[in-house]
């Protein structure tokens, strides 16, 4: 308790520290916007942007005359950019703006980008890929899968990144990858944050920043690195949004539908975006087991159909307001309501050696569930001076409730003699609500030319309560309650706090180094079994940085850091989870968290060509693991900490303009990986190489019609005892925009030769498993999306939010 009083003492005196700068003279940037007609051009957007950086100086609108001005008490080498919808953007030629200057543009005419079709230009509408030195960044703003796809969709498009069937996100062919949203952790487990990037539609994002090793300003939490989801910053004066509403077919027909609304007015902004999302699948699966008996070998075939069906409820709200030139404050609430219902429905043939007949097992496992989530975050930053110095703070608070039942129904019976068939019932209560509430300071202070020093606090405090209630019927008796029924609290406490330099050994040499020390404190307690486990440790976590600029065109980026996953709150729970007669999945109180030493290499052409060495060593590395008794029948699965797992990949990002029309992005990866540990009585020592390759390809044509194709091949790939055959697919879209780009139209075809199919197997010790599935990912999508505004404003703030705690609610 003292600790958080601290903390608290520490963020309010931060708060009542900060200064006003004292007021500077004014700048006046003024003119009219016309069209080529001389009529005023209302709700111009009209920016100074800086020549050398291209970052936004100061911005205004034009009102309803087209008259604009723009007050700055800036200093820079600026240009003045005019864009409105439906026109061609104006840029002047750069001038110096310093406090005090007048400068009268007089009538600024912008062009009509709407030209008869014997004046029809095309262009490339490749997304942009971005390649700074800490990080790359892909723009899809604009593109056409952006338009008609959700979020989940255009991240698993990114180079780097792919998104298995289970919607979990691999970066760099590895698991543990931290999602943020503009700059704020999303807190939410793999399950949910995939969910949730469903329920977003992808035109809400402006770019993708993949970060494969941060620096010590980030959370330890994810081995794998971080994906940086940005969100467009539409806040206006007046109001600006859009509404768009389709649909998806794969077999079921699945509508969405959003609105986003951005108001400004003086120094408050505000926006709110709701959207629904109702996705589902088939889930095609085939199992084929062998046991060995001492009398031979047992066989089971099973053959599944699993029918999922998830809707979606999303609202995200912000407000920000403007204390002053340099103080900001914000808040966001985001709230989420979901139901799901899962129908599962197999048959099991079971061959078993001295039998002459087959046994069959016919089982329906109907699941529903309801969740909700509410988050709220305070944020607050300054700017303390004219050098660079600021401050910035937030507090978070999460609350998540999760309830679901199923009913497990079970028939078994010999040959044909269905009438003599064994009844069994299991019924499953799962209760589960998590409360996080996280606090954090960062300070920025510049301490000479070129050089910076920062550093920050943190404190996270989350406590989860799930409660599993089991019981079981034979023959339509009673149900009976199980010994695997549990309750488990689950209560976690990190402080942390970090340091880091920025500076440069030469104009050509510039490099980071940090440390972040965190300090946990986890308590498991399984009411049910009487059994608490405790962990108390402190870690630190350096990182390295260092950037050689050799030319203008060639630059080297190299990185290490040392980063940890702590295991998922419901994986520390000792439960015991019916996914049918034959298969269970159990909770392991004892799994550690994992820790990974990461090293990095870049040579980076001209600002677009990438070619990247990296390493990776994970100890006690999360890993599923299937074990089989040989006596039941029976297999289990679990999530355990293999002994060590490395990771070497390259990879190389190529981009080609075939023709003005025809752009494309190409990738290429080849990842190298091991997997080392002691299964029970058997070791695992399985390695092998594996490569992705990528290419996108973007088509401007003329009457304003965009079209793009992707195809994707992942090779043949293992993941701990298991192999994964190599499989690939083929994503295409269509967009057309109409009343210059108020209305837009898109059809986007997923998996269109049905070929995005998984083949698996295990064969390790005594286990000997096949599986072969298809999510029913051969779909076609419409979209219909309409945009409305008055004029946009370029004076937006963000804030960041804290932790990744969320990210473990699963």
């Amino acid at each position: 308790m003292k600790t958080t009083n601290l903390l608290f003492l520490t963020f309010l005196t931060y708060l009542l520290g900060v200064s006003n700068l004292a007021a500077q003279d004014v700048s006046k940037i003024s003119g009219t916007i016309t069209d080529q007609n001389e009529q005023a051009v209302p709700y111009a957007n009209v920016a100074l942007i800086d020549a050398s950086s291209g970052n936004l100086v100061d911005g205004a609108v034009s009102d309803e005359e087209g008259v604009f001005l723009i007050k700055s008490t800036k200093t820079a080498q600026v240009k003045l950019v005019v864009s409105s919808i439906g026109f061609t953007p104006f840029e002047s030629e750069a001038f110096e703006l310093k406090p005090g200057l007048i400068k009268d543009f007089g009538s600024v005419a912008i062009q009509d980008e709407m030209m008869g079709l014997d004046q029809v230009t095309v262009k490339s509408s490749r997304p942009e890929i971005i390649i700074e030195p800490d990080k790359t960044v892909i723009n899809v703003e604009g593109t056409v899968m952006a338009e008609g796809a959700n979020a989940l969709d255009v991240i698993g498009r990114s180079p780097g990144i792919y998104v298995d069937q289970d919607g979990i996100i691999n970066l760099n062919g590895r698991t543990g990858a931290t999602v943020m949203i503009n700059d704020r952790l999303t807190y939410m487990s793999a399950t949910d944050l995939a969910n949730f990037l469903r329920s977003m539609p992808a035109d809400n994002i402006k770019s993708i920043e993949v970060i494969n090793n941060p620096s010590a300003r980030f959370d330890a939490e994810g081995s794998a690195g971080v994906i940086n989801i940005k969100l467009k910053k539409n806040t206006v004066d007046g109001i600006f949004g859009n509404i768009q509403a389709g649909a998806l077919y794969n077999g079921q027909w699945l509508p969405n539908t959003g609105v986003a609304l951005n108001v400004k007015k003086g120094k408050w902004s505000t926006n709110a975006n709701l959207n629904y999302n109702y996705y589902g699948n088939f889930n095609d699966l085939e199992i084929n087991r062998n046991f060995a008996l001492p009398e031979g070998v047992s066989n089971f075939n099973q053959d599944s159909r699993i029918t999922t069906r998830n809707k979606n409820l999303f609202f995200n709200g912000a407000a920000n307001y403007e204390i002053n030139e340099n103080q900001n404050i914000a808040i966001n609430v985001q709230a989420s309501d979901s139901k799901d219902s899962d129908d599962n429905k197999s048959l099991t043939d079971i061959i078993t050696p001295g039998m002459s007949d087959i046994s069959y097992l016919n089982s329906e496992n109907d699941s529903k569930g309801t969740g909700s989530r509410i988050f709220a975050n305070l944020h607050y930053d300054a700017k303390l001076d004219t050098l660079g110095t600021k401050i910035s703070s937030d507090v978070d608070f999460t609350r998540m409730n999760s309830d679901s039942e199923s009913l497990l129904t079970n028939r078994q019976w010999v040959g044909e003699n269905t009438s003599q068939a064994m009844n069994s019932k299991i019924l499953t209560l799962n209760d589960m609500y998590y409360n996080i509430f996280t606090a954090k300071v960062d300070f920025v202070k510049p301490v000479g030319k070129g050089n910076t020093i920062e550093t920050g606090v943190k404190g996270s405090w989350v406590k989860s309560d799930n409660n599993l209630d089991l019981s079981k019927s034979q023959e339509e008796g009673p149900f009976v309650p199980d010994s695997s029924s549990n309750r488990f609290i689950y209560n976690e406490n990190v402080l942390a706090a970090y340091v880091s330099y920025k500076g440069k050994f030469s104009e050509k040499l510039s490099y980071q180094v940090g440390v972040r020390g965190e300090h946990s404190d986890i308590t498991g307690n399984s009411v049910t079994l009487d059994q608490v486990n405790k962990q108390k440790y402190f870690n630190l976590f350096p990182s390295a940085f260092l950037q050689h600029k050799i030319s203008d065109n060639y630059q080297i980026v190299y990185n290490v850091n040392r980063r940890i996953t702590r295991p998922n709150y419901r994986l520390l729970n000792p439960f015991v989870y019916y996914i049918d007669p034959l298969t269970t999945e159990r909770g392991n109180p004892n799994l550690k968290p994992q820790y990974s030493t990461n090293f990095e290499m870049s040579h980076v052409l001209k600002g677009m060509y990438q070619f990247t060495l990296g390493y990776s060593e994970t100890e006690d590395a999360f890993m599923q693991v299937f074990t089989q008794d040989e006596a039941s029948r029976t297999t289990t699965t679990y999530t355990d900490n293999f002994d060590k797992t490395r990771n070497a990949n390259f990879r190389a990002i190529i981009p080609v303009d075939i023709k003005e029309w025809w752009a494309t992005s190409n990738m290429v990866q080849v990842n190298y990986n091991q997997y080392k540990s002691q299964i029970g009585d058997d070791y695992l020592n399985n390695s092998n190489t594996s490569f992705m390759i990528r290419s996108q390809h973007n088509l401007t044509l003329p009457l304003g019609f965009k079209v793009e194709v992707m195809g994707i091949y992942l090779g043949p790939q293992i993941w701990g005892q298991g192999e994964i055959a190599g499989f690939g697919w083929v994503d295409a879209g269509l967009t057309k925009s109409i009343m210059k780009d108020k209305i837009s139209l898109s059809v986007n075809g997923t998996d269109l030769f049905r070929t995005q199919v998984i083949k698996a197997n295990i064969d390790f010790a005594d286990i000997d498993t096949n599986f072969r599935q298809y999510r029913s990912n051969q779909g076609i999508r419409f979209t219909l999306k309409y945009n409305f505004n008055k004029g946009e404003s370029f004076k937006v703030k963000s804030s960041s939010g804290s932790s990744e705690e969320r990210n473990r609610l699963d």
